[in-house]
């Protein structure tokens, strides 16, 4: 059974930057060719896909926030995380991770991705 796992701060203050990690379960994030995103949604508003890695480890991110967003993964640990600067109160959501059969890039439909995390609340507030 594969299982993804958010961890991270709850709380981030404006203009920090906001750092979440999934760790995964039951399956190798190495393994061709799967893809590991990250999804938000902010109160109130749909899902809104942020960026991927996948098996081989190259990434891609909404053009939306790729200046902003670095997505990397530790394989020893099998995890992969997040990275989101100059963070605002408009990145306040829940912060979804996700796996994909094959390379999965802006895809905001939840029956585009096999497992999700249980998603971890982070708010944007000084």
């Amino acid at each position: 059974q594969v299982q993804l796992q958010e961890s991270g701060p709850g709380l981030v203050k404006p203009s920090q930057t906001l750092s979440l990690t999934c760790s995964v379960s039951g399956a190798s994030i190495t393994t061709s060719y799967y893809s590991w995103s990250w999804i938000r949604q902010p109160p109130g508003k749909g899902l809104e896909w942020m960026g991927v890695i996948a098996y081989d480890g190259s990434t891609y991110y909404s053009p939306s926030l790729k200046s902003r967003t670095s997505i990397s993964r530790d394989t020893s640990k099998n995890q992969f995380s997040l990275q989101l600067s100059s963070v605002n109160p408009d990145d306040t959501a829940v912060y979804y991770c996700a796996r994909a059969q094959g390379l999965r890039t802006g895809s905001n439909r939840k029956d585009d991705y096999d497992y999700w995390g249980q998603g971890t609340q982070v708010t944007v507030s000084s």
